[in-house]
């Protein structure tokens, strides 16, 4: 194979991979994005939902009780320990999704590889870059997103 067509197919290569690289980041910096508001947003509401009665004691749960026009005091301690419960789940269960499927950390190296390529390809279009050290760089950007599912090349798929 010659020089120029074994460049040529690199660069495919290279936009082909960041394709897959940007359908990657537009689905998982979403998930996130979400995944660290509700874990935050969760902890919060979990902290105000004990702050009240901790720092008003009863004259917050009798404010409490009238806003919400209960009959029982007690009802206002149990609601406002349910609701801290529950949003302490959320924001529990919210992080550990995010940390056990890595997402944050796949994001940042799919942005970071999707730069290198990005420099790689500009490098490549000038000839800047003998063809073997391009090889050898494009490998060792892609192998850190081996996560990142290929995009079908449309223009070779059968129809």
């Amino acid at each position: 194979m010659k020089e120029q067509e074994a460049r040529q197919r690199l660069t495919e290569n290279i936009e082909l991979r960041q394709s897959a690289i940007k359908l990657f980041l537009r689905q998982e910096r979403p998930r996130r994005n979400r995944l660290a508001t509700t874990s935050v947003v969760g902890s919060a509401l979990a902290a105000g939902f004990t702050a009240g009665p901790a720092f008003g004691g009863p004259k917050f749960a009798a404010g409490v009780q009238g806003a919400l026009t209960l009959e029982q005091s007690s009802i206002v301690w149990q609601v406002l320990c349910l609701a801290a419960m529950l949003m302490s789940v959320v924001a529990a269960v919210s992080t550990n999704l995010a940390n056990s499927h890595s997402v944050a950390a796949k994001v940042s190296a799919a942005e970071a590889c999707n730069a290198q390529l990005e420099g790689l390809q500009t490098a490549l279009n000038f000839g800047r870059l003998p063809l073997e050290d391009a090889i050898q760089l494009y490998q060792q950007y892609t192998t850190q997103v081996a996560f990142v599912d290929d995009v079908e090349d449309k223009t070779t798929s059968p129809r």
